[in-house]
Order: structure tokens, then sequence, then C-alpha cells
């Protein structure tokens, strides 16, 4: 059943602000961002009015990918600080009232890690099948191309098993070669993982982002994946939502949040999942957990080439996909709200205008994706309006994924360089991962000394300190966008409706509880755009209704026209 006014969980009213700590502010010089950083920066977010913070790896790790490679899990790593700051850093935001979520990588390890150190040691150690160890094919030989144990490829290029000479097996490795995947068919693995979860749980944090959680259970026969370019197949049908994954996450409930009193967030990512599947996810009466990261509308601009091969945004498409979701899951389940993330580009760049109408379609998307039923997440700048970084050379680039993918790409003769520059200028994770923008001074206000990555030279025009000046501002309207949800049971709990499904300028919606009703519409475009919406919502004296949130002055409005990148919340009289 959907949830009501009277027993919504806290979250259905909350807004989620994500942190990529390297990336946010750093208080030692060393050019990386660190905990303290993040404690001396808290009042922003407590003047944005967020209620949880989700921290991305901050764990011990040798940094292959920026922290989702984790050599331990119960500590902190030297580069962010110590477990001090961390606990003076949760402290921090419990009394702001701001709730703090780990994120959890427990697919896979760094190769540093000290079960993988002893799992590697020899094919009889007893932590050997806390991994996924197979020997070469029949008749082959290890490292002889096509002996992998499948024709998996790697998310980060290139195949998915390495071969360990000491051995002469392979280990899968889903991701980098230094992030072997754990095997969650050994219950020794799992008993492990849910004892760390309740350390941390008992320290004081409030929940967990699982990464890439819909992908622990592997179908254990392992087979090949149809190829689809070169010599790698895609694995993907055999390793996502797999055969025991609902099994293993209802365990989970069970031996670390069944029974604890305490106001707890678990969101999972699961990259791949249908509505089908993130409907098992979610439904609170199977317990797994309370919602999932669906990734279609982040795919709609990726060509036949994929991610980094782009193509432009239609809205019909994002309307599909938003439609359908808001739909499936109304009766049960929930869903999590998002543009961007430390792995997606920038949403003002990808689908606005970050020139000319910078502010205005940032304040219109957020506007877009914040009146849907779910709870939504703001990533680190997005409430500044930041931009992509505009990189025009490879060395710019820090990210793995990036570096892997023009390597792979030359070596098949995929792209030119050209080609490739103008992917990854769209679509590298380094575009959500330029610092912070605090103020128009050096390096952004973000360190006093050279940041680990560029900072995007725009920062001058566009940082915190401009924005909390001016009442007009990105951030003032996400600021109002936050309150609106814990002010409206409406806005939190109302049911959907999409309107003008086939216009490929105007996203419009409504949300409904009991007798009140909320109109949503947003020009989509540079251009200015009449609005009939029709019998949909009738006219009032003219107009739409009483006005609850806009993104433009109501000077010069017009009843049913929307200025470029304009977007109204409009309550029915």
């Amino acid at each position: 059943m959907a949830f009501t006014v009277d027993d919504a969980p806290w979250w259905t009213r909350a807004t989620v602000y994500q942190i990529y700590p390297r990336s946010f502010a750093d208080s030692n010089g060393d050019g990386v961002g660190d905990l303290r950083g993040i404690i001396e920066h808290l009042d922003h977010l407590s003047a944005l009015g967020v209620d949880v913070v989700w921290l991305s790896p901050i764990y011990r790790s040798p940094q292959d990918d920026n922290g989702y490679d984790i050599s331990d899990y119960q500590d902190v790593d030297p580069s962010f600080g110590t477990l001090a700051d961390l606990d003076e850093l949760i402290a921090a935001v419990h009394e702001r009232g701001i709730k703090l979520v780990m994120d959890l990588v427990v697919n896979h390890t760094s190769d540093e890690h000290p079960w993988f150190v002893a799992s590697r040691s020899g094919a009889d150690d007893p932590k050997r099948d806390w991994y996924w160890w197979r020997p070469p094919r029949a008749g082959m030989a290890l490292g002889q191309p096509g002996a992998e144990p499948t024709n998996w490829h790697s998310f980060f290029s290139g195949g998915s098993w390495e071969p360990d000479p000491a051995t002469g097996e392979y280990y899968l490795h889903l991701f980098s070669v230094k992030q072997p995947d754990l095997n969650w068919e050994n219950p020794e693995v799992r008993q492990a993982v849910y004892a760390m979860m309740r350390w941390w749980l008992d320290r004081g944090v409030d929940g967990f982002r699982m990464d890439v959680i819909n992908l622990i259970s592997k179908d254990t026969t392992l087979p090949d994946g149809a190829v689809v370019a070169g010599v790698w197949g895609d694995g993907s049908p055999h390793y996502t939502d797999g055969p025991r994954v609902h099994e293993f996450l209802q365990e989970m409930h069970r031996e670390v949040f069944a029974g604890r009193d305490a106001q707890l967030l678990t969101v999972g990512e699961t990259p791949g999942v249908t509505l089908d599947e993130a409907l098992l996810y979610t439904d609170p009466s199977r317990a797994e957990v309370d919602m999932v990261f669906q990734f279609e509308h982040v795919g709609l601009d990726h060509g036949p080439g994929g991610k980094f091969d782009p193509r432009p945004l239609r809205l019909t498409d994002l309307k599909a996909t938003f439609g359908r979701w808001q739909t499936g899951l109304a009766d049960a389940g929930w869903n999590s709200l998002y543009w961007d993330n430390h792995d997606q580009p920038r949403v003002v760049s990808r689908f606005g205008d970050d020139g000319m109408f910078r502010r205005e379609s940032a304040k219109a998307l957020a506007t877009l994706l914040h009146l849907h039923r779910g709870t939504p997440y703001v990533y680190q700048g997005e409430e500044l309006g930041m931009t992509n970084a505009h990189f025009d050379r490879f060395d710019q680039y820090r990210d793995i994924e990036s570096i892997r993918h023009v390597a792979e790409a030359r070596t098949l003769g995929l792209a030119t360089d050209e080609q490739l520059l103008a992917g990854l200028a769209w679509m590298s994770r380094d575009n959500a991962r330029t610092p912070v923008q605090w103020d128009a001074g050096p390096q952004a206000g973000f360190t006093t000394g050279t940041p680990w990555l560029a900072v995007n030279p725009n920062h001058v025009e566009i940082n915190a300190a401009a924005e909390r000046a001016d009442d007009d501002s990105v951030f003032h309207h996400y600021r109002r966008l936050i309150a609106l949800r814990h002010e409206d049971p409406t806005v939190a709990l109302g049911d959907f409706r999409m309107l003008l499904p086939e216009d490929e300028q105007v996203y419009a919606f409504t949300r409904s509880l009991g007798e009140d009703a909320l109109l949503v519409v947003v020009n989509v475009s540079g251009g200015t755009r009449a609005v009939d919406l029709g019998d949909d919502w009738p006219l009032v004296d003219g107009g739409w209704g009483e006005l609850v949130l806009g993104t433009h002055p109501r000077d010069g409005e017009e009843p049913t026209v929307l200025r470029p990148w304009e977007a109204r919340v409009v309550r029915a009289v």
C-alpha cells in the first residue's frame, strides 16, 4: 500500500546531499578535500536545509578508484583525516539535525585489503573462496588470449579477469584490476560485511548508500556474455540482479538493521535495474532497502557507442522514463530522484544551458526533479549551478574510467582524438569532481595549495559566497524546494499524473493528495512558450491558480506563457 501522511517514513520528506570528500573542501592545503574541510562548511548545509549527508568513501584506500577500492573498512584514509575527525563530523551533523549516511562498497574490495592479500597467497588459504578464483579455460594457458574464465568486459574497459601467476588462476574484477569482487556465496564473507556494518551503526552513522549492490550475486556457472564489440562480451545478464541478491539483502536487513531503535536510511545503487526488480528491492514488506538508484534517465543521451558517444536528450524520452517509474512505484516502493552525482556530468551542462540561461535552466531542472514523488538527492555544487569542467586536453583528466576508455578506444581505432576529447568533455566523471567553488578567490576557496583536479575557471562568477548573497540565486531556489517538501504533504506523498506527454518543450504534471492539487509546468527550452493544458487543468480567471514557487520574477509574468527555462508550481484554487 502507498504511504499515507500518518505512516510515511521520515525520508519521504527528506532531501539528501552527497559529499565527494576529495573535492569538497581542503583544510590543510595538500590539494585534497578532507573531513575537517567538511566540518568547516557545515553551516552551508544547514542554510540549504538538507536532512541527510551521504559521504562518499573515506575509508583507508590506495585510491585507485578514488576510494571505491577499500583496503580497511574500519579506518579512515590519512588523506581525509582520522577516525576521531569522522566521529567529530558525525557529532557535528547530528547537532544540526542532519543525518550521516556512509558509502558501503561491498561488491569488491581493494586488492590491498588483508582479505584479498590472504586470498591470493595460496590456493589452500582459508580466504581463497572469499573472492572469485577460476583456472584458465580447458586446454589453455594462464595469460593466453581467450583463456579467461569468461569473456566478460570490465566496466573500466578491457576484460574482467586478471591472471595471477603465483597461483595459476584468474580473479574476477568487474571494475578496476585493483578491485577484486567478493564472493557473496561464501557465508563467512557475508557475516564479515554485516559485522562491519553493525560497527558503523554503533558508531553513530545513520545508514548506508550501497554501491552497485545489485551486482553482488553472480550466476555461479559463469556463462560467457554476448560479444558486442571486439573480443569482450556483455556479462551483465549473469551478475545484474543475480539469482540470490534478494536473499542476501533480506539477510542483511535481519542481521544489521532489524530491531534497531533509530531512523536509518538504506539506498541501493542498482545499475541496469528494471522497474519490476526495483519493486522487489523497495517494497517495505520485503525488508530489503528503502529505495534504489535507477539509471534509465541518465542513459537517455547515450549514443550507439555508449556514454562517451552522447546524443541530445529528447524530452519525450525523459517523460516516458520518469512517468513509468512514478507510476510503477506508486503503490509500493519508493523513488530516488537525482540528476547529478560523482559519476554523472553536471546537469546544467548536460540537459540545461550553461551559457546564457545557466541560472534559469539550473532552477528549472531542479524544480522539475524535486516536485516528483521520491527522495531528492543533491550533489555538491549542484545547488550552486556548477557546470562541466570543459577540459580540452587529455592530461587534465584524472578519472580511471575516462583514462582507460581513451586507451582502449585508441588501441581499437574506435575514435579520433578530437572525438574522444568531445566525449570526455561531455560525459567524463571528472566533470562532477572539480572542486566545490566556495568563493571567487584563488582555487575557489577550496584549497591554499594545488588542487588534485583543476578548479573550474568560472568560479569567479559561480561560487557559494555569491550564491548565498543573492536571494534569486540557484542556491536559494534549492533551499525553497527543500523547504517545500518539508512543509507540503502533497509534494512528499501526492499522486503523480503526467500531462502533455508528447510535448518536446514543456514538461508538465500534477501532484494530488486528497482535495489538494499542485500543477508543475516547466519550459525546458530557451524559447518562450504558450501552454494550453486543456481540460487537464482548467483555468481560473485566465490563470492556473495560486503560485507556490517559481523560477522567475512575477513582473512581466503572463498567466499561461512561460519564459525561457521558466518553471512554476501552482496550487489549484
